[in-house]
């Protein structure tokens, strides 16, 4: 059964705002998520964050951790402060992503169905960007995250397939030029899509996503070092087998599609 007293996943946008001391987007209505920033106060003080780091996986809901088909002490030991949020509704990637970067509601930033267009109205990026930081997406080519945040001053990097967006986030946290980065990686929903959510071509997928966030993490880790940052692991949604065709779906508000859990791990500069 759903929590309905856990935050929305738009809880994102003021949490990373106010990581990183930016005020938030204007249609955000989200509380930021103090469990977070406590964390961060601990670790690093009360100073805004110098770097962050968000990886995407799409579709990684709760139920893989709930039936613990899933390892995910790779995420948990480099990000361990979870937090268990839901979904908006309908439970679509581009829905979600949107409420996720914008700290807004569907009827607010306007994406209310499986659709992809440029959002017009102010985003966590703007925020940021307005706050004098330099901001990368790196996703997968077409997806939803590639597509909705366009036409913005940031770096925008469109790759292939998951394994180039990880190479282009390794290349990115060596080269330290930018305060925040997001990774999107998809193929998880991908396999669902095409057999089911919890078979084990999906499961191996999704093994896929936390070995890769375990990467960046630890490079992030390394060229991250004389600096104070944040890292996070935060799906958008999960999904579940469509008793019509058989394949895994999402978009309801079943608990299979709306829980899910973010985790979130900080790092302070190193002591010579």
């Amino acid at each position: 059964m759903t929590d309905v007293s856990a935050p929305s996943i738009a809880a994102c946008t003021p949490t990373i705002a106010a990581l990183l001391g930016a005020d938030p987007p204007a249609l955000n209505s989200a509380r930021p998520l103090e469990t977070v920033l406590e964390a961060a106060r601990q670790a690093c003080g009360v100073r805004p964050l110098d770097r962050c780091l968000i990886y995407a996986p799409d579709a990684v809901g709760a139920v893989l951790r709930r039936r613990k088909l899933v390892d995910f002490a790779p995420v948990t030991s480099r990000a361990p402060v979870a937090v268990q949020l839901r979904a908006e509704l309908p439970s679509k990637t581009p829905v979600c992503f949107a409420s996720m970067f914008t700290g807004a509601s569907p009827a607010a930033h306007g994406i209310r169905q499986y659709e992809k267009p440029v959002l017009a109205c102010d985003t966590l990026f703007d925020a940021l960007l307005h706050a004098g930081r330099r901001v990368a997406i790196v996703a997968v080519r077409d997806s939803s995250i590639d597509c909705i945040f366009r036409q913005r001053e940031l770096d925008h990097f469109s790759e292939d397939y998951d394994p180039e967006v990880t190479a282009r986030t390794l290349a990115l946290l060596e080269r330290d030029e930018h305060h925040f980065i997001l990774a999107y990686h998809q193929q998880y929903d991908d396999t669902l899509h095409r057999t089911t959510p919890l078979g084990s071509e999906a499961l191996a997928a999704a093994r896929r996503h936390v070995d890769a966030f375990a990467e960046l993490a630890d490079a992030a880790r390394e060229h991250w070092r004389d600096r104070s940052y944040a890292l996070a692991f935060t799906p958008d949604h999960g999904a579940h087998v469509d008793e019509e065709t058989g394949r895994g779906t999402h978009g309801s508000d079943m608990p299979d599609d709306l829980d899910v859990w973010h985790y979130w791990g900080m790092g302070a500069p190193a002591t010579s």
